[in-house]
């Protein structure tokens, strides 16, 4: 990943992070203690050991999870966003803005990937519109969620 700004954050807004500098190996891991730290299949990450990580807005509570291992998540709304480990610290890859860019490369922890990982991308597709009780669901649908990019405050006034 080449660009040297990046920005990111919880899904409630409350916790914001800005990456200055190239990010480091980006990889997804598959361990027990990932899976249960992200509630999913796996916990694809991002090193920024060899950036500047500041927090913008907020600071993620943390739980350690082993004797050399700390997991960030906003304590608002449970966003995973950080592993930190004596050598560095990793972000939660879905986290940042623009998590298309953030490629990874390798895959840890194999001796606990569920069995039917591999196969999800055999598993048929639609599209989120394409059921209507979701559509009609979706039309009156407002989200609270925070935008993929930095803004001055947050919740918007009149959404406190």
């Amino acid at each position: 990943m080449t660009d040297l700004v990046h920005t990111g954050g919880c899904q409630c807004g409350a916790v914001r992070f800005r990456v200055e500098g190239v990010l480091g190996d980006a990889s997804v891991c598959h361990c027990r203690m990932c899976q249960k730290a992200a509630g999913n299949f796996y916990l694809p990450l991002v090193s920024v050991r060899g950036a500047r990580l500041t927090w913008a807005r907020g600071e993620p509570k943390r739980f350690q999870s082993s004797n050399a291992v700390f997991r960030g998540f906003c304590g608002d709304c449970g966003t995973p966003l950080t592993y930190e480990a004596p050598d560095g610290v990793a972000l939660a890859i879905a986290a940042f803005d623009k998590p298309q860019g953030i490629v990874p490369q390798i895959q840890w922890g194999t001796e606990a990937k569920l069995p039917y990982v591999d196969h999800i991308p055999d598993l048929p597709g639609e599209d989120t519109m394409a059921d209507q009780d979701a559509a009609s669901f979706l039309a009156t649908l407002v989200s609270y969620q925070h935008p993929d990019h930095d803004t001055a405050e947050w919740p918007p006034k009149g959404r406190e």
